[in-house]
């Protein structure tokens, strides 16, 4: 395997230097030569492991610290983690502590922990939950680059570079990108069923009000069915609309005009939406809760909703969707093509705290899960014969009900080097890593806004997000009423700052990168 042999071969090379850095910092943190039993947060004790006898044993044994998100709690997690162990203690000699936290709690739990100054090796984050930009902002994070060269050339080398790209901020890389999908693609999730009864031609669909005769169609032929779901999130498509959104989700560009910053809310394009999403409320096309549906998954399992709006869509996703809606098939419909930008590529990554006393060996560990499939698999899917069978060399069927299935394997690393899971397909992973490395970049690729100097607007304009979107974006309000307010209060809250904020930080991007 390419990367184990590459890293024995640094193994070798970096044995004298870390071994000196291990000495200066055994005795700080309990991150040291000696580690203690340790509370893995499952409630009971780690055995102290054997010391590493592999490829890794000439480097001192060390305990790293690992905090991460997951969607539920694992019984058998201590078992999971003596099986890392065993991996990373045979390769690099380090002991690795999971920290599981629920996602609901993520954000706030990993802020404590950063506030408190809380010694720890490596944290999950992403655009959406314990956020990148502002921990890199806020010094949370450690630099990378030097690492990534040194202790993880493997990982640097399987991951292309527009992906790299997008995790930098002001040059530097400060987290590694768990690399799977990373385009998005807008568009339409139709159950078949309907598809066929009601015979619609996907080709023919090229704008979202092109999908209302369908919806008519649904309604009066189907009482029980919902014709269009959505949650309080709303129905504007912005990359059907040509905007990709760079400043939260109310500060974006037009693909037309790469470089000027707009308010998305002032554009004729969301005028339009909440008009037609109005109109479809009125006409019965919408679900009549949607401005208050936050467990909107729990919703589409019923089967009961026709169709649904979705912004990734990689190839072979039907598979999944059809487990989503209750087990009906679905067919896509697309809006847009495949596209690429710093948004989508963010979504889940690996960091180094600034207060990890081993960020040598915590990149080892990074790299190491990213290109050991044998480790990677055992985080994702647990143990062999107990959490999981395997089918074939490369596919397994998981066991629900054992103790161990998180489901969240793109949380950990490299998803390309998962097992395939019974139902899925070679050729569609393939067909994902294609469409990344063939996607339409975006023309601000690698561009990171930072909020520090407008973040008292940014928490009033994201509550007022809040207040209005909902009504606005699902038809429950009346947007020739309820918009100009909207517009309004944005306006006082400052909006116009943090438009120019990300308008100036563009400028500036482009000049340092040449654009």
């Amino acid at each position: 395997m390419k990367g184990i042999t590459n890293n024995a071969l640094r193994l070798s090379a970096m044995a004298l230097s870390v071994a000196l850095v291990l000495g200066a910092c055994s005795s700080n943190n309990g991150n040291g030569a000696t580690p203690a039993p340790a509370d893995n947060g499952s409630g009971s004790k780690a055995e102290t492991p054997p010391a590493g006898t592999g490829e890794g044993a000439e480097l001192e044994q060390v305990e790293l610290v690992w905090y991460y998100p997951q969607p539920s709690n694992q019984p058998d997690l201590q078992k999971v983690q003596d099986a890392v162990n065993k991996i990373t203690l045979e390769k690099i000699n380090a002991k690795v502590t999971l920290k599981p936290i629920d996602f609901g709690d993520y954000t706030q739990k990993m802020n404590t922990v950063v506030a408190s100054g809380e010694k720890f090796d490596i944290a999950w984050t992403s655009n959406w939950s314990f956020f990148y930009g502002p921990n890199v902002t806020k010094g949370a994070f450690q630099p990378l680059d030097e690492l990534l060269d040194e202790y993880g050339a493997d990982i640097k080398s399987e991951i292309p570079s527009f992906v790299w790209d997008a995790t930098r901020v002001n040059g530097q890389i400060y987290a590694v990108p768990n690399y799977q999908t990373v385009t998005n693609r807008e568009g339409f999730v139709v159950q078949k069923r309907f598809a066929d009864k009601y015979g619609l031609d996907p080709s023919t669909i090229k704008t979202e009000k092109d999908i209302q005769p369908f919806l008519e169609k649904i309604a009066a032929g189907e009482p029980d069915i919902v014709p269009f779901g959505m949650d309080r999130n709303g129905g504007f498509s912005a990359m059907a609309n040509g905007i990709e959104y760079v400043g939260g989700h109310v500060i974006g560009i037009h693909k037309d005009d790469p470089y000027t910053a707009i308010v998305t809310p002032k554009t004729e394009a969301y005028k339009n939406n909440v008009t037609m999403i109005r109109e479809w409320y009125e006409k019965g096309l919408v679900n009549r809760d949607a401005a208050t549906v936050k467990a909107f998954d729990d919703i589409v399992k019923t089967g009961k909703l026709a169709v649904v709006k979705d912004n990734v869509m990689p190839p072979g996703g039907e598979v999944g969707e059809k487990l989503s809606n209750g087990g009906h098939d679905v067919v896509y419909v697309y809006l847009t093509e495949p596209y690429t930008g710093t948004n989508t590529i963010i979504t889940t990554m690996q960091a180094i705290s600034r207060t990890s006393a081993n960020p040598e060996r915590a990149m080892m560990f990074i790299n190491l899960l990213n290109t050991d499939k044998e480790l990677y698999n055992t985080i994702a899917y647990g143990i062999e014969g107990t959490h999981y069978t395997k089918l074939s060399d490369e596919m397994v069927q998981i066991n629900p009900d054992a103790g161990y299935n998180p489901n969240s394997n793109w949380v950990f690393g490299n998803t390309f080097n998962g097992y395939l899971v019974e139902g899925q397909s070679q050729e569609i992973m393939d067909a994902v890593k294609h469409e990344n490395e063939t996607a339409e970049p975006s023309p601000l690729m690698g561009f990171s806004f930072n909020d520090e100097n407008v973040k008292a607007e940014i928490a009033n304009i994201s509550a007022l997000g809040d207040q209005y979107s909902p009504g606005l974006g699902t038809g429950a309000v009346d947007p020739a009423k309820v918009l100009p307010e909207y517009l309004d209060k944005l306006e006082k809250a400052g909006v116009e700052k943090v438009r120019e904020e990300v308008q100036r930080q563009i400028d500036e991007w482009r000049k340092a990168n040449g654009k």
